[in-house]
């Protein structure tokens, strides 16, 4: 697996709209893996305070230190993230994107999943790709493509901070 934008449309990614631009109602409502990229010749700069909402009554922000030891350099991919069904079906990709959107403009969210995208500065013009899959194999393929990404660069995605892991038997 190549983590750019060729090689995540080879693997079936679709998308790659800059957030500033996104029409949610473009997006499948089905379960899927979603991916957030840099446009070309993206400059990582960090903001003091992140723009995302507060979860639980914790601020989403971090000291700049701790967010450029998290920075991959050369990589296009800065957050991979599954998309379910949710406990009553409802949910999925176009839900799960709007929400991560809504999240970095300050609505507080359900999970604060990909937090660091928002202590970027012009983070929207970062770009979100998705990719269609069974709920079945949602958590097989994110934690899939979390050992691919790590095998290439020796470390998770920018914004994840937890590496998806199968059950054991699943």
């Amino acid at each position: 697996m190549q983590f750019t934008r060729k090689g995540l449309k080879v693997e079936g990614f679709a998308g790659f709209r800059p957030i500033r631009n996104l029409e949610t109602m473009r997006i499948p409502q089905g379960t899927g893996l979603f991916a957030v990229v840099v446009p070309e010749d993206f400059q990582a700069r960090f903001l003091t305070k992140s723009t995302a909402g507060v979860f639980k009554k914790k601020d989403p922000s971090l000291p700049e230190a701790v967010l450029a030891t998290e920075w991959v350099d050369a990589a296009v991919v800065l957050y991979l993230g599954k998309a379910g069904p949710g406990s009553k079906g409802n949910r999925g990709l176009r839900r799960q994107i709007q929400e991560f959107v809504d999240f970095g403009q300050g609505k507080p969210p359900g999970h604060w999943d990909g937090r660091l995208v928002w202590q970027l500065a012009d983070a929207e013009s970062l770009a979100v790709a998705w990719k269609e899959l069974p709920a079945g194999q949602l958590s097989s393929a994110e934690a899939g493509y979390h050992a691919a990404f790590v095998e290439e660069y020796g470390r998770l995605p920018f914004a994840n901070l937890v590496q998806a892991r199968t059950k054991a038997g699943a």
